[in-house]
């Protein structure tokens, strides 16, 4: 068993959002935290400053999941400033409302290639040292999308799939060595790009079909991620949480 203040956690795309507030609620429960930003680089370091109080072994470091060279690049420094990943949060996502048929190749790939094969990529880069250390826990962030499908966002609903199904994979292999391997999936939760999509009369009646009656916030799903990663969890593999307010049952 590895003690908390010696776990090194991973989180992609921390710098805002979902990814942000799991940062923050990490930091504060005592892991070194390194956590990446493809471009907001600003935003990384007033999110470094903010949790520099609760811990002094944090990082940001710039990765492009899509980019498999960068990744490699970025597992490096963490690896030489913080040591091997105990813990992987694969939350780096985008999304894009278009329909159906407009979807051409390119935000097909580009869809894929940062919302599954990124994480994807990750996980095998880190689960080698996981099973040399016999203990490991991945959450991988995936959506309400990839469990219900996707009305204009079909090709992010069939990588959030994907990614509910890789959850599963790993977990049915990797187990046995002290990996657990688990799904978040969000339902509505504020953040910038949701904010925009309830603004619309549609967003207005989604929030009205929900059962808690309310959008999610962004530390609901922080910790859920925070119990999954801890040693309390050991026990619970494969899974993919809900936390959505009732929108979708399983």
């Amino acid at each position: 068993m590895v003690r908390k203040q010696e776990k090194v956690v991973l989180v992609t795309g921390g710098s805002r959002g979902i990814g942000s507030e799991i940062v923050r609620v990490l930091a504060e429960s005592g892991y070194k935290v390194a956590f990446t930003y493809q471009n907001g680089r600003d935003l990384a370091e007033e999110l470094l400053k903010e949790i520099g109080n609760s811990t002094n072994q944090a990082m940001a470091v710039q990765m492009a999941v899509q980019d498999p060279e960068n990744i490699n690049q970025a597992l490096k420094i963490v690896r030489s400033e913080l040591g091997i990943v105990d813990i992987l949060i694969n939350n780096a996502g985008i999304a894009q409302e278009k329909p159906f048929l407009s979807i051409n190749e390119r935000d097909f790939d580009n869809m894929m290639a940062v919302n599954l094969r990124g994480p994807f990529i990750l996980c095998q880069q880190v689960i080698p040292d996981m099973i040399r250390k016999g203990w490991g826990r991945i959450v991988n962030i995936s959506s309400i999308g990839g469990q219900w499908g996707g009305y204009n966002q079909v090709h992010y609903a069939a990588a959030k799939a994907g990614l509910i199904n890789l959850t599963r994979s790993l977990a049915r292999i990797y187990s046995k060595d002290g990996i657990t391997v688990n799904a978040v999936a969000p339902g509505l939760i504020h953040t910038e790009m949701i904010d925009r999509e309830i603004n619309s009369e549609l967003g207005q009646e989604k929030i009205r079909g929900i059962p808690a009656g309310r959008i999610g916030e962004t530390k609901e799903v922080a910790d859920s991620v925070k119990f999954l990663v801890s040693n309390e969890a050991g026990y619970i593999t494969g899974q993919t949480i809900n936390v959505n307010g009732g929108m979708y049952f399983i």
